[in-house]
């Protein structure tokens, strides 16, 4: 998909969409020095980073006051979220939880670029002091159990989980079921045959 057609897909607004633009080209700036994105993906970057990341945005509960995004690498999803809120929901803190100090230096100069609400904190999600968030997500981070393991700390009670995930799911779900017990609802990636998204509520130890 062109990038043309990406931005009619997420049919956002001149401003979001301008917001988006100033993060893919700080993004491709950046890339060289310290590979926020695999090179090979940056000929299909909107498609490949912003219009994956995207997807997750509606499926969050409406009128959530925080969100926290863990690893969130050169921002995918959680400042594509950031920037997307910031048009509907400006009033909704992003969190991004990144330990690379380069990759949240690059993080922290989109935030600034671009105005939105986000807040960068560059420690191990696991010593991070406990967010209370609404929602949390994730994009190719860890296996599903760990990622659990990462939202308990993280998530307030009755949370929803948002994590993108690829063609092992199944097997993760199952290993994730070993110690977990939760509420599942799987949907097809928008961007990757092979990908789902994977929705999860009510989280509790087993």
């Amino acid at each position: 998909m062109k990038d043309e057609e990406v931005l009619a897909d997420l049919d956002v607004s001149r401003e979001t969409t301008a917001r988006l633009k100033t993060y893919a080209a700080l993004l491709k700036k950046w890339n060289p020095a310290i590979n926020l994105v695999a090179p090979s993906t940056l000929s299909h970057l909107w498609a490949r980073h912003f219009q994956d990341s995207a997807q997750i945005f509606h499926l969050a509960p409406l009128n959530l006051l925080r969100w926290c995004d863990m690893g969130t690498g050169g921002g995918f999803p959680g400042l594509v979220i950031a920037i997307l809120a910031q048009e509907s929901d400006p009033l909704r803190e992003i969190i991004c939880i990144e330990s690379d100090l380069r990759k949240a230096t690059f993080l922290r100069t989109v935030v600034r670029e671009t105005g939105v609400n986000a807040t960068i904190i560059s420690e191990r999600i696991e010593e991070v002091k406990p967010i209370g968030a609404e929602v949390v997500s994730a994009r190719a981070l860890a296996p599903l159990s760990n990622l659990l393991g990462y939202a308990d700390r993280h998530l307030k009670p009755g949370g929803t989980c948002l994590f993108l995930k690829g063609e092992n799911y199944r097997a993760e779900v199952e290993e994730a079921l070993e110690k977990w017990r939760f509420e599942l609802d799987t949907y097809p990636s928008k961007t990757n045959p092979n990908a789902v998204v994977l929705k999860i509520g009510d989280l509790r130890r087993a």
